[in-house]
């Protein structure tokens, strides 16, 4: 938001110092980025008055000028303008002037006479974006003056940052607000009067959708003279406001919304049919709009429409159909609140960034519109004349967004901002913030003005106070906190120990987004589609994810067009689940591996990564519980693995992730070279910790026997494994599975398994007969759960 310091003096009185007013707004939370200093470079550049004319004797176009610039010689100057006349004042550019466009001014000749100067054009001073002629001044400026003085060009343009929840800033009577709050200065209102109409021609106004557009005014305007022109005081406010000048209509309506932030629209009204209405766009309308593109509708757009159909977008442009033209004599004023939730995200999704959608998709005050009308009003009358009609109104107050009071506590206030500010200036803080202030014994009870949409809750009070307080005047005070002993958990190992495990396995953390394509999401969470975003930045980007595969694959693909041949990612995050109406988030942590199994060296065979890579990463994470033998892989199907090469983990049972070899079909789809592996497993589950339990070393010597059963290639070595603890009982110390052989001393289809079983008793020296008796029941287990036969 650009502003000219010379408009807010209107407003308030101000330090003569420009920097001193940026610091100031600055501490109010009203970052100023730059200040533009105008009038710089025109110190050369008076007001001067032609004395006397006479032609050029040898060029038709030129003339002769006796300039008088206050000195005590009249100065000689060879000018072509149109508009030259004897008695005019203009600006002169003395020699040695340098014009904002760079032109040096120097005594020179013209056509063989002499020119002391330059008679300059409101373009070349860059006061105008177009000039016929040179620029005429008033007549009771002083001559000899500085010209950046005597037009009141020695202003300054602060270009404010504004916060998105700072609505009410994007205007002049917003920032004078704020800054006659923070230095205690009075606020001087302009004083709109109502205009009386004389004429009876009005439009009739319809609300089709009150939700979205509760609030509707308009006024029509008849006779206006075509031929006027906007003044250089408004045109050269809206040039420092970055506001092009283009018609007298267009730049009254642009004026009003930089003073009060009211944006607003015009109408040719010879070019409407019937009356207006804000409604809903209708699937397959299109409008044609001010900039020339044509857009296409649907029900979800808010639009204003006559009886022939769409004329602009409603909080967003206009169209060409209705537009103001340069020969327009009638025209109809709209003013209109539109809803910011119907606003918001509208513009951007059709390629559009307007000072309207800018304004209204943050909310602007819902109770000015027929204010606005009327300032409007009376800048035109002052410009183009015409006959205003009565100015018109339809609202629906139920649909109006309504200020509630808000509580502050006295005590809440002095905790937070770590001083006590006197209840009077509280108050007249609030006050002078056009706050409604009630106070009681606890505090008091502000009810926020209608423009004020970021004022909800009790900590936006407290920073109210804090701001116009002055953040400078809070002493500063030494922090207290009493001194907490850091909770360790034994029922959860910390997800920065799973972290660091895969760190040092070679991965590297990667943060995706949390939202993403949905028909990749789908593709690869198997479910029904995602939670949709209300509000996406792009359509690729409109769900919440599912899975967080989708940003690791992606990832990958990033890395693999730059040449990265071999890539470990993980990433801890949540991932977005449908309960019914209600979304649930699952913390989980999820891995992808991809190109080869070690780096390139001279030692290591080049080899690229498969299943039991990513599995011993994953049994990693499960050892990190205290309990790995709670844990199981079980061969099973996903939509987004291999077949044949995935796998579910369980828990006691209880499946909590999936690991596996990615789909050809998506492989293909993100043109990998190869196939990478992944893995995605819910931490709570993961992570959770057996207590640890004590058990005395034992003092007598441990007996290893070795078991080689032969089973089914089909059964899995887990379940095996599982058999054969659950057989052995507590004497077992430790089991190992060393061997796996196929071949022809086996039959086919079968394996056989190589198991080292441990044993140790803590209370005595296992016999043989102990050991044979364990070794006897973990046979029997085997052959009556896997038919097994033992190997000798």
């Amino acid at each position: 938001m650009k502003v000219s310091i010379d408009w807010l003096r209107e407003w308030l009185d101000l330090p003569a110092d420009p920097e001193e007013v940026a610091e100031r707004l600055t501490s109010l939370g009203l970052e100023v980025d730059s200040i533009e200093r105008l009038g710089e470079g025109l110190e050369h550049i008076v007001v001067g008055e032609v004395r006397e004319v006479s032609r050029h004797p040898d060029a038709d176009r030129l003339s002769l000028c006796r300039v008088d610039v206050g000195g005590a010689e009249l100065l000689n100057i060879v000018c072509g303008a149109a508009n030259l006349r004897a008695g005019g004042r203009y600006p002169v550019a003395l020699p040695g002037a340098v014009l904002p466009g760079g032109l040096k001014i120097e005594r020179s000749k013209i056509r063989g006479e002499t020119s002391d100067g330059m008679l300059c054009s409101a373009f070349e001073l860059q006061l105008a974006e177009t000039a016929d002629g040179i620029m005429e001044l008033p007549p009771d400026l002083p001559l000899g003056e500085p010209i950046a003085r005597a037009l009141r060009l020695d202003d300054a343009v602060l270009d404010i940052d504004l916060t998105p929840n700072r609505a009410d800033c994007f205007c002049v009577a917003g920032i004078a607000r704020d800054l006659a709050a923070g230095l205690r200065s009075d606020l001087r209102l302009p004083r709109v009067v109502p205009v009386l109409p004389v004429s009876e021609v009005c439009v009739e106004l319809r609300l089709d959708d009150p939700a979205a557009c509760p609030r509707f005014a308009g006024r029509v305007i008849t006779e206006l003279n075509p031929a006027a022109e906007t003044p250089e005081w408004m045109q050269s406010r809206l040039l420092r406001a970055g506001v092009r000048p283009i018609h007298p209509v267009v730049d009254v309506t642009n004026y009003v919304m930089l003073e009060f932030g009211q944006p607003m629209h015009a109408y040719d009204l010879d070019r409407l049919t019937g009356g207006l209405s804000a409604r809903r766009a209708r699937d397959g309308e299109r409008c044609e709009l001010l900039d020339g593109r044509e857009v296409e509708l649907d029900e979800s757009l808010l639009i204003i429409a006559d009886e022939a159909g769409p004329v602009g977008l409603a909080g967003i442009m206009g169209g060409a159909r209705t537009a103001v033209q340069d020969s327009s004599r009638n025209i109809f004023l709209e003013a209109a609140f539109f809803s910011p939730a119907v606003i918001a995200g509208r513009a951007r999704r059709l390629g559009l960034h307007t000072d309207a959608a800018t304004r209204f998709e943050r909310g602007v005050d819902p109770e000015h519109q027929l204010r606005a009308i009327e300032r409007a009003t009376a800048l035109l009358q002052e410009i183009t004349g015409g006959r205003p009609g009565p100015a018109t109104e339809v609202v629906v107050a139920e649909q109006l967004p309504q200020r509630r009071p808000v509580r502050l506590r006295r005590e809440r206030l002095a905790r937070l901002l770590g001083t006590a500010v006197p209840d009077d200036a509280v108050a007249d803080i609030f006050e002078r913030l056009d706050m409604q202030v009630a106070s009681d014994a606890d505090g008091w009870r502000v009810t926020p003005p209608p423009a004020r949409f970021d004022i909800e809750r009790e900590e936006d009070l407290v920073e109210e106070v804090a701001r116009i307080h002055g953040y400078d005047r809070i002493p500063e005070t030494p922090g207290e906190m009493p001194a907490l002993l850091g909770a360790a958990s034994e029922h959860a190992v910390p997800l920065a120990r799973a972290r660091l495990t895969l760190v040092e396995r070679g991965y590297h953390e990667a943060v995706t987004w949390s939202f993403t394509d949905p028909d990749l999401d789908a593709r690869f969470s198997g479910g029904g589609p995602g939670l949709p975003l209300a509000n996406p930045i792009s359509g690729a980007l409109s769900v919440m994810r599912q899975s967080l595969w989708p940003g690791l694959a992606l990832a990958v693909q990033h890395n693999v067009k730059r040449q990265q041949e071999r890539v470990r990612l993980f990433e801890t995050g949540l991932r977005f689940q449908r309960r019914g109406d209600e979304a649930e988030e699952i913390p989980v942590i999820a891995g992808i591996v991809f190109g080869s199994r070690w780096p390139e060296q001279w030692a290591l065979p080049d080899e690229p990564v498969d299943f039991f890579d990513i599995k011993g990463d994953v049994l990693a994470l499960t050892a990190l519980s205290g309990a790995s033998e709670q844990f199981a892989c079980e061969a099973a199907e996903h939509p987004a693995l291999r077949p044949g090469r995935a796998a579910r983990l369980c828990r006691e049972g209880e499946p909590i992730g999936w690991l596996g070899e990615l789909h050809p079909e998506l492989v293909a789809r993100l043109e990998l070279p190869s196939a990478p592996l992944l893995f995605e497993i819910e931490t709570a589950p993961l992570l959770a910790s057996a207590v640890p339990a004590f058990r005395s070393l034992s003092r007598f010597p441990a007996v290893r026997r070795d078991l080689s059963p032969v089973v089914a290639e089909t059964v899995p070595a887990g379940e095996l494994l599982a058999a054969v603890r659950h057989a052995a009982g507590p004497l077992l110390r430790e089991l190992r599975l060393f061997d796996i052989y196929r071949g022809d001393k086996v039959e086919t289809g079968s394996k056989s398994v190589s198991l080292g079983l441990i044993l140790q008793d803590t209370s005595r020296t296992l016999t043989d007969a102990d050991v044979d008796e364990v070794m006897q029941a973990v046979a029997e287990q085997l052959r009556r759960d896997f038919n097994a036969t033992i190997r000798e």
